[in-house]
């Protein structure tokens, strides 16, 4: 049995919340700046037209992998949350985006993320892996600072 890793980022972007929930929940353009995110399929849609269940295809250690992912608008738009429905390589990829106001009208940022791999990996080979999806909140940054 492996155990699941988790890991934060925190960031605070230069652009208002409701800026920054956009690019986050406009999963078709995430290969357009999120490095490791090649493509993107939304499989299902809400009432509203949010995507619920979205399909992806990234590079991870050195290859391919597909996951689908379950996104919960419950707490919108302060939460972006969401739970992995099938994967090829992972057995669990749930997190969370937590996005809050500062004072200067900019978006404090907090990622949080669970991930079990079905294979164990070395310290070494997972850290590195963390250390690419943790970079998603540096790529966001970057994206809504544009």
């Amino acid at each position: 049995m492996t155990m699941a890793e988790q890991a934060f980022q925190t960031t605070t972007i230069a652009a208002s919340p409701e800026h920054v929930w956009i690019i986050a929940v406009d999963f078709e353009q995430y290969p357009h700046w999120a490095r490791d995110v090649k493509d993107v399929v939304v499989r299902t849609r809400d009432e509203q037209g949010r995507a619920v269940e979205v399909e992806f295809r990234a590079s991870a250690l050195g290859r391919s992998t597909h996951y689908t992912l379950g996104y919960d608008y419950s707490r919108a738009p302060q939460v972006l949350a969401w739970r992995m429905i099938r994967g090829d390589i992972m057995r669990t990829i749930d997190g969370a985006y937590t996005f809050s106001s500062t004072p200067d009208g900019g978006t404090h940022v907090r990622y949080d993320l669970t991930i079990e791999l079905v294979v164990p990996l070395p310290g070494f080979v997972k850290r590195r892996a963390e250390v690419r999806i943790l970079n998603t909140v540096r790529e966001l940054k970057v994206r809504a600072e544009a």
